[in-house]
């Protein structure tokens, strides 16, 4: 079984071509109803014949409506006017997750059982953020009719199960399993940024915890990362470069955030923070992303040591605030300037890339598996 750490959410139209496999949403993750129906339209998924029986959700995964993200951006709202805004994204997932710790929350199972019960259970969670949110509107039939109709089509779709049991028969089967984790590993709620992170664990962690997985049920852990450092909204990014080369990375790359749109920053490889991640993860390979968009500069610097008042750090900061006062030591490695995008062996890689990789395998102390080298699936370096 395999994991994957800080790649992007899995997205309705990979059903489109993975006709014989299953893709399982567990129940660590929270799910918008109306937000998931309308991606599968969206993308065709629902003309596919039989799509249902490739697609599960988890009965015990929690529910995000639309109180959620009207929460969200006040939450938001009131935080700008602090000085201390996150930039999320305003999609209700916090506060689908923090009424999930407060045992508040409302799951799939629920919607699916007695609607007696979810109604009321929908109207004290709806009076629960009134109270808090004195100006929140709420049109609560309205919503209560629509979640009705979710959960008809629900029930006639067949795909909420106990993805648990689905999971292990699997595994008694002998069938492979790749676990891919939506978020970058430093935005984990409890290793990331704090408090610039998601609102739950992104790292391996997560795929026992988010998916009811034994711990001795992983076998390789592959780490995704690209060859240089980028961040949508807020927060700490010691090695961000605001002009000059940033922009070209962002032009190049052509950073934008999937889920809002805004403009990624870009900045040098941070090996502080690859390495952090490495020790929480334990990683066994490397796939190295969107290295062809480092082709054309003459030198490239990667992030080897932070410094706070001239002292070395032996871990990155904790505190939020220590952040601003992190000074990176860089290492400068000469560039390649050559097209590498039709590259596909090792051996064919100019030197001065190659060397860019063997210094990130011997900081971090992980082989680079894999080399991605542009757009197209094909353009994929694969090492032995």
């Amino acid at each position: 079984m395999k994991a994957l750490c800080g790649q992007g959410k899995r997205q309705p139209d990979e059903l489109t071509y993975q006709r014989e496999r299953q893709f399982w949403r567990g129940n660590g993750v929270v799910v918008n109803l109306e937000a998931l129906f309308a991606e599968l339209e969206h993308n065709g998924i629902l003309s596919l014949p039989g799509w249902e029986k490739r697609l599960l959700i988890s009965e015990n995964a929690h529910l995000v409506f639309n109180i959620h993200m009207q929460v969200d951006g006040m939450q938001e709202q009131a935080r700008e006017s602090q000085s201390t805004k996150l930039g999320t994204t305003k999609r209700g997932i916090g506060p689908a997750y923090s009424a999930k710790c407060f045992r508040n929350g409302i799951r799939v199972a629920d919607l699916l059982g007695p609607f007696e019960r979810f109604e009321t259970k929908f109207r004290n969670l709806v009076a629960y953020y009134q109270k808090l949110f004195p100006s929140l509107e709420v049109n609560i039939d309205a919503e209560l009719a629509q979640l009705k109709d979710y959960a008809k089509k629900l029930r006639d779709l067949e795909i909420v199960c106990d993805t648990v049991s689905y999971l292990w028969e699997a595994r008694v089967d002998n069938k492979k399993i790749l676990i891919e984790g939506a978020n970058g590993a430093l935005l984990d709620i409890d290793f990331g940024t704090y408090p610039y992170v998601t609102s739950s664990n992104c790292t391996v962690g997560g795929a026992c915890t988010g998916l009811g997985l034994p711990t001795n049920a992983i076998g390789d852990v592959i780490g995704v990362v690209k060859a240089y450092q980028t961040r949508v909204g807020t927060g700490p990014f010691p090695t961000e470069l605001t002009e000059g080369i940033g922009d070209q990375l962002q032009s190049i790359g052509k950073e934008v955030g999937v889920t809002t749109g805004r403009r990624r920053r870009c900045g040098w490889l941070d090996l502080v923070l690859l390495r952090r991640s490495q020790m929480i993860n334990g990683f066994t390979g490397f796939a190295l992303t969107k290295l062809d968009i480092m082709d054309t500069f003459p030198e490239v610097k990667i992030g080897v040591a932070y410094k706070i008042n001239g002292q070395l750090l032996k871990s990155p900061p904790v505190r939020n605030f220590d952040w601003d006062q992190v000074e990176v030591v860089y290492e400068t490695l000469p560039g390649w300037q050559t097209d590498i995008s039709q590259v596909r062996k090792w051996d064919d890689l100019p030197e001065n890339c190659k060397q860019f990789i063997r210094f990130i395998e011997d900081f971090v102390h992980v082989p680079v598996r894999w080399i991605g080298v542009g757009q197209d699936r094909e353009a994929l370096i694969v090492r032995d």
